[in-house]
């Protein structure tokens, strides 16, 4: 307990598993939350300070099933492991107890076992510091060993926060009090661990990265502002804590430049589903429809590119010429996945070997991976020469990004013999713990085959004496092992009684008595059981001797290792798109610096998919905008009825955009695209009511954002703005914005409305024109055509689709009588060109009307002189001329 509490004391604020032989135990407060999110029973040992204390336990063998529950309910889990064999611990006395003491603590943030991980998912720790009002933002994913870095504007925080999707975020104690910080990490960040301002200051932050990085200047990985060395440092002292002091692998920090990439704000990302859909799930987003990687990496690397695309012209055309030269080659894209189909997680494994959690398999990964990674660039390198000259004779060439895949994947000679040395040591199947021995090859080592061969000798030994004793008592002599008592003899009750009775020698020695059978041992056997376990050990030890060796030399090639992993996924992800491009008939859309948006026959990626699975067809749409206004509108209002399609028409267009600016072939018949700098998407709100803001606030709140920080350059999707408040007040707001969109933003942008008085605002600015999603009557049944055509539309159906929802026929019936007397009131209201609001100049005052009979029979009444039986009187005529 003394043991216990010095060690919780330096975690007070993790769940303590401390490793007693082949349980890990947990005590005090720990076990009670323990048993209550494990499901485990609370018993107790002891006492201290007068009272019990509780206990719960694991068995050794399951603890990651139940670490990983622990940290889905958001604890941290300080493991404390025995450092030494108790036999050692004895050695320096009978009461001597066992030394432990932690070897990791886990965190959302610092997961790498596998069975703790997302296969294709990334589990990034990112912190978040400021120095001198510079904000940063550093990321590590320890499973994979990327870092990245990058300074960032308070407005962005959320855009980049939402991107990187963290699940634990590391945060200086000062700025948790920042309330335009804060909530954007509540929302985005996972679990939030304060840090002490202290851990910022850069000059420690770079000492602590020159240990992480074994370097002594940070200088060959690039220019750091202050900021940024803070944030990167706050993760190394993190690292060093969790980790213990064990050093993982990790790659250089990339030092990420925003404007590099296209914007996507969190509100967007979550609207247009693009990994995972508005309920939490990867079924119906983005990413699942169009994954067809066939690695785990490359399906992470997929993600990352469209949760991060690109904004350069040159940096996106060269992915899209990587596809295009793929894309005819059937035959190699074949060949490729197959070979990568069979790869395990090769960075994973390096960062667990790294940690001191790898076992023989890793390595074995490691082994396959160099196989399979230079049969890859054969086979590229074979391609690129097999067509030199195109059907024109135009010299054919490889484009720079296989020429990149090649060169990382041809191995140099040190990582060539490394590999031929772990398929010399290691045997096709290692177990799956290192304890159990028997994963490195006979033929090796000859001295792991010497004590192998004295264990294996042994072993028929003791054939030999059980035979030679049962011959020797005339009774079927059974020898046994188990961990506690080494060899025995195990008989029945009846044989133990025959054999006492005759051994006249007491060569048999009694050690244990069961229910229904008795064990004895003889000096012979002890003996011998001496001789086969010290030899098993000297196995077992040289074999861990061999692992070191061999992790050693993994490790010193760990940068090598790591570029080729990430070669294997970039062509992963390039041919995984030339194969859905083939399946799709995609296009290969054309990207510049204009201001255009141009896309034919367009189809929505995740619709249109999820159709064809049913066998079922798309209703393709067109596009065509330009933020200057010199070939085509700049804003598009979108009419139309319910259901007819509007807002999966405006997604659509989005996630066009999305695929091809993250390098992709799209769903279409052509694209022109001028590059996109912020994507915008308001479709579709809820309500906040953690933050007391109502469905029509939230909407407001996005509409603002987007009013506020578009570009010219920016795309902008807009639903319904308006809708949640009074029909006036709600319309005056949507022609304002589509005015400020116009007018002030130029930016590309489609507007849905059910406002069809909008409509009149292509007739009054130059730049805007009238789209409508169509449908037809017929029979009394509506049909919904989905096509995208130019007009707007003259009604919403919005009583037909009530009763297509199945709404009682009593209430739809109601509803028509209801719309048709609303709609013969609505003739004799003012017309909208008459309101001031929707005016550009203020209409002419009324002409003076001539007064009726009414009006003139009042204005010659003086009441005051009038008696009660002429006002009555007067009443009576009144009635008269107004029924006249």
């Amino acid at each position: 307990m003394a043991q216990y509490i010095q060690i919780k004391a330096q975690y007070p604020d993790a769940i303590l598993l401390m490793r007693m032989g082949d349980f890990y135990e947990i005590f005090f407060e720990d076990a009670v939350i323990a048993s209550q999110a494990l499901s485990l029973a609370l018993t107790k040992r002891g006492q201290f300070q007068g009272k019990d204390i509780p206990l719960a336990g694991v068995p050794a063998h399951a603890a990651d099933a139940y670490i990983a529950k622990l940290i889905r309910l958001g604890h941290r889990v300080a493991v404390c492991d025995q450092l030494e064999d108790p036999a050692e611990a004895k050695k320096r006395g009978s009461k001597a107890i066992v030394k432990r003491g932690i070897t990791r603590v886990v965190t959302p943030g610092t997961l790498t076992e596998d069975t703790l991980l997302e296969e294709r998912g990334a589990n990034r720790l990112v912190a978040l510091s400021s120095r001198g009002g510079v904000l940063a933002l550093a990321a590590v994913e320890l499973s994979t060993g990327d870092v990245e870095v990058l300074e960032v504007e308070p407005a962005q925080l959320g855009a980049q926060l939402s991107a990187l999707r963290p699940s634990e975020s590391l945060v200086a104690d000062r700025l948790m009090q920042d309330e335009t910080i804060y909530p954007l990490l509540k929302m985005y960040g996972g679990v939030i661990q304060p840090q002490p301002s202290s851990l910022t200051d850069p000059a420690s932050g770079e000492a602590r990265l020159l240990k992480l990085y074994g370097v002594s200047t940070l200088d060959g990985f690039g220019t750091f502002s202050p900021a940024e060395i803070s944030a990167l440092g706050l993760l190394a002292a993190y690292i060093d804590l969790t980790q213990a002091g064990k050093i993982p692998v990790l790659k250089p920090p990339s030092r990420v430049i925003s404007q590099n990439y296209l914007s996507i704000d969190a509100a967007t990302r979550n609207s247009l589903e693009i990994d995972r859909t508005q309920q939490g799930k990867r079924e119906g987003s983005l990413i699942a429809a169009i994954d067809q990687t066939v690695t785990s990496g490359g399906s992470r690397l997929l993600l990352s590119r469209l949760s991060r695309p690109l904004y350069q012209p040159a940096a996106i055309n060269a992915r899209l010429d990587t596809v295009e030269w793929l894309l005819p080659r059937r035959d190699l894209r074949d060949a490729l996945r197959h070979a990568m189909r069979s790869l395990s997680d090769q960075a994973r494994a390096l960062s667990r070997l790294s940690l001191n959690r790898g076992g023989a398999r890793d390595l074995c990964i490691i082994a396959q991976a160099l196989h399979i990674g230079e049969g890859l660039a054969n086979a590229l390198n074979d391609a690129r020469y097999e067509t030199p000259v195109d059907l024109a004779g135009n010299p054919v060439t490889a484009p720079q990004e296989i020429d990149g895949i090649i060169a990382a994947l041809v191995p140099s000679l040190p990582l060539s013999q490394l590999r031929g040395k772990l398929e010399q040591a290691l045997v096709e199947e290692p177990p799956l713990k290192l304890s159990d021995g028997g994963f490195i090859r006979t033929g090796f080592n000859a001295d792991l085959d010497e004590a192998r061969s004295l264990r294996d000798d042994s072993r028929q030994v003791i054939l030999a004496l059980e035979q030679r004793l049962a011959a020797e008592t005339g009774i079927a002599i059974r020898i046994k092992f188990n961990n506690v008592l080494g060899y025995f003899i195990e008989l029945s009750q009846k044989l133990a009684e025959q054999l006492q009775a005759q051994d006249s020698e007491k060569q048999f020695i009694h050690r244990q008595s069961l229910a229904n059978q008795v064990r004895f041992v003889t000096t012979e056997l002890i003996e011998l059981d001496g001789r086969i376990q010290r030899a098993a050990q000297q196995g077992l030890a040289l074999e861990m001797e061999l692992f070191e060796q061999l992790r050693d030399e993994v490790r010193l090639a760990a940068a090598e290792i790591q570029t080729g992993h990430d070669a294997i996924c970039a062509l992963d992800v390039s041919v995984a798109n030339a194969v859905l491009a083939e399946d799709w008939g995609a296009a290969r859309p054309v990207i510049d610096d204009s201001t255009r948006l141009e896309i034919c026959r367009g189809r929505h990626p995740v619709v249109a998919a999820a159709l064809k699975a049913q066998g079922k067809p798309f209703t393709p749409n067109d596009v065509d905008l330009d933020a200057s206004g010199a070939e085509s509108a700049r804003l598009s209002l979108v009419t139309g009825p319910n259901m007819a399609g509007k807002s999966t028409y405006l997604r659509q267009n989005a996630l066009l955009i999305i695929m091809a600016q993250a390098g992709m072939f799209v769903p279409a018949k052509s694209m022109h695209l001028g590059v996109v700098d912020r994507l915008f998407s308001r479709v579709g709100a809820g309500d906040d009511l953690a933050q007391g803001r109502s469905t029509f606030m939230m909407e407001m709140v996005e509409t603002a954002a987007i009013l506020t920080q578009a570009s010219e350059r920016s795309f902008i999707i807009l639903d319904e703005i308006g809708r949640g408040t009074a029909t006036y007040d709600g319309l005056a707001i949507a022609w304002a914005c589509a005015e400020n969109l116009h007018d002030v933003i130029h930016a590309r942008t489609l507007f849905a409305t059910h406002y069809h008085e909008l409509s009149k605002l292509e007739g009054r600015l130059k730049f805007v024109n009238n789209l409508s999603l169509t449908a037809r009557e017929h029979n009394g049944e509506l049909i919904f055509l989905h096509e995208a055509k130019k007009g707007s539309a003259d009604r919403s159906y919005g009583v037909q689709v009530a009763r297509l929802a199945g709404m009682p026929t009593a209430v739809v019936g109601r509803a028509r009588d209801i719309l048709t007397r609303l709609e013969e009131d609505n003739q004799t209201q003012l017309r909208l060109d008459d309101l001031p609001l929707f005016s550009a100049t203020r209409p002419p005052e009324p002409a003076t009307k001539t007064p009726s009979k009414l009006e003139t029979t009042l204005k010659g009444i003086n009441p005051d002189d009038l008696s009660p039986k002429e006002a009555l009187e007067v009443i009576y005529n009144l009635h008269k001329l107004l029924k006249e």
